[in-house]
């Protein structure tokens, strides 16, 4: 009888031991998935921060060219909104109208010598170019580790652990068609 439940007992310590396992796996997913956000949300905050220097910088040259800025201003405007709710969906279609607003913006610079010449044009355009290349790279990295928390939370055994312990799956940050499309230069000049 003894022997019967001194085995009863090492295998549900056993069990027991393999659940928090899990159980601190999930943990640790869940918290790959948040710090792979605060990441894209710091790159964010630092290109929110640059685009009011830049547009500055365009008015002096541009007098003509307000409707882009402007969508410029309202595109940037979205996306601070859609990251502090952490509205993925709603940041996805604001980063796409931000990304065509500083594309058509650099594309009317080049109209404007004076400005393309400008050093602090220059400067921004070259910061801003290179926080978008940072924010890609931070998107694949989100991307991944919600691929890798979707993915335990529903494979056997941590379904059952997640499930009881409210573990959820997170969206991804996905891509357009129209993204993945070449882009058509010469319909920005147009």
């Amino acid at each position: 009888m003894t022997l019967v439940l001194v085995i009863v007992l090492a295998l549900a310590l056993i069990a027991g031991v393999y659940l928090i396992m899990i159980y601190n796996n999930l943990v640790q997913v869940k918290h790959n998935v948040g710090k792979s956000w605060a990441n894209i949300e710091v790159l964010l905050k630092q290109r929110h921060d640059e685009l009011p220097k830049l547009v500055e910088t365009c008015k002096q040259y541009m007098q003509y060219e307000q409707e882009t800025l402007a969508k410029v201003i309202d595109a940037r405007s979205k996306v601070y909104a859609a990251a502090q709710a952490q509205d993925i969906g709603a940041l996805g279609t604001a980063e796409r109208a931000l990304r065509r607003g500083l594309g058509n913006l650099f594309a009317l610079a080049e109209a404007y010598p004076e400005l393309k010449a400008n050093a602090s044009f220059q400067q921004l355009q070259s910061r801003i170019s290179t926080l978008e290349d940072s924010i890609a790279d931070r998107r694949e990295f989100y991307n991944e580790s919600v691929n890798i928390n979707n993915v335990r939370i529903e494979q056997v055994p941590d379904v059952i652990v997640a499930r009881a312990f409210g573990f959820r799956a997170f969206d991804l940050l996905e891509f357009s068609p129209e993204e993945t499309t070449d882009v058509d230069v010469r319909q920005l000049f147009q």
